[in-house]
């Protein structure tokens, strides 16, 4: 029961913005688990649960390790202003020129980014080679990086 209902736990917060405890144990209760405020919090003690900023400044719980939307999206329009020179594509690809030395950061917040058009990236010291899935989504990656790096 412990393990099922921690499971549910992770689910909700991934799928709802769940500010405080109380939240928590009504969407617990809702989906049937009847529980008490004690057993959430320490639920929330074992899972590692994290309190995030979540849009609208608020703060809403998050699993460990799971960074915050808007503070990826932020790094990333940061690197991506100070960082990049040109960015190009030919076919599915998407060339990213930057600083010497800024490449791998570009390139990590792009991967931790999570668009799900972006299957991956390669990074050297100043160019990243950006892979997009399907070759369609191209234009629509160039132009929302493009936005980002104008700012």
């Amino acid at each position: 029961m412990k393990a099922r209902r921690q499971r549910l736990i992770l689910e909700i917060i991934r799928q709802q913005v769940i500010e405080t405890q109380e939240e928590l144990a009504e969407a617990l209760r809702a989906a049937g688990f009847p529980v008490t405020q004690a057993t959430v919090s320490r639920d929330i003690r074992e899972l590692g649960l994290i309190k995030v900023p979540a849009e609208g400044g608020i703060f809403r719980y998050a699993a460990p390790g799971e960074a915050p939307p808007l503070k990826r999206d932020e790094r990333l329009k940061r690197l991506l202003r100070t960082s990049v020179q040109l960015i190009d594509y030919s076919e599915n690809l998407v060339v990213i020129k930057t600083l010497p030395g800024e490449a791998q950061g570009v390139a990590s917040a792009i991967d931790q980014a999570a668009w799900p058009e972006i299957i991956g990236t390669v990074a050297g010291d100043d160019t990243i080679l950006v892979i997009v899935k399907p070759k369609k989504k191209v234009s629509a990656v160039l132009q929302r990086l493009n936005e980002l790096a104008r700012g």
